[in-house]
């Protein structure tokens, strides 16, 4: 049997993000009220971890969406450099047991690349920090796809892969890429997505650990079975 290619998410299945993220929001919202754009309120560590998956267009959207383009523009120029700055600091962290796994997938002989809803800066940050090359081919980012969903950015994969995908990740938006791949999808349970949204997984992971269990269980899904949200 052909050994499939990894597609990963980064955000909530690698890369524990609210100790970067959390910060370089609240950052950049104090920035909009002081500049008297936004009215304070209060944000939610719930709330600020739910746009994490999402790219930058509709988590703007989605938390102030009278914003003029150019303001959010800046807004998110700060949270980006303030992410970024963190990560160069050595502040960014990968769940517990994610080396590890890495290390045993590539042992294997798996073919791994990652599928983020990043910007280009992002993907080059921290495939810097972490040394990424030691497990994957490629980042693909959003950014260099014009924002467009992973559902457009996945065929490109498939196309360059030329191999049979198995998609992991924590947010729908992972889900409706492996959908579109006609790929098995395994959700991340410990990341930063609903329960709901991971309906449809051919398996759910409480911890990183399991991915290997979880990938052995994908390949015994039989050739040609679609999956459907």
């Amino acid at each position: 049997m052909t050994i499939p290619t990894l597609v990963f998410d980064y955000d909530g299945t690698l890369h524990e993000t609210m100790h970067v993220y959390g910060p370089a929001f609240r950052e950049s919202y104090e920035w909009l009220i002081t500049e008297g754009y936004a009215q304070r309120q209060e944000v939610s560590s719930q709330r600020i971890s739910s746009w994490l998956g999402m790219n930058a267009v509709d988590m703007w959207e989605d938390f102030q969406p009278d914003l003029p383009v150019e303001i959010r523009m800046q807004a998110s120029h700060i949270l980006g450099e303030r992410m970024l700055s963190l990560v160069r600091e050595h502040k960014a962290r990968w769940y517990s047991g994610v080396r590890e796994t890495l290390d045993e997938l590539k042992e294997q002989g798996y073919p791994m690349v990652i599928l983020s809803n990043s910007k280009i800066s992002t993907g080059q940050t921290h495939w810097e920090e972490f040394r990424m090359e030691q497990w994957f081919a490629h980042w693909y980012d959003c950014e260099t796809y014009d924002w467009a969903p992973k559902t457009e950015i996945i065929k490109v994969i498939q196309r360059q892969m030329s191999a049979e995908l198995i998609v992991i990740g924590d947010r729908k938006s992972d889900l409706e890429g492996a959908v579109a791949a006609g790929a098995p999808f395994i959700g991340c349970a410990y990341g930063y997505g609903s329960e709901t949204e991971l309906q449809g997984a051919a398996y759910l992971l409480q911890k990183p650990a399991e991915l290997l269990d979880a990938i052995r269980f994908c390949r015994r899904i039989d050739e040609g079975t679609q999956l459907s949200i």
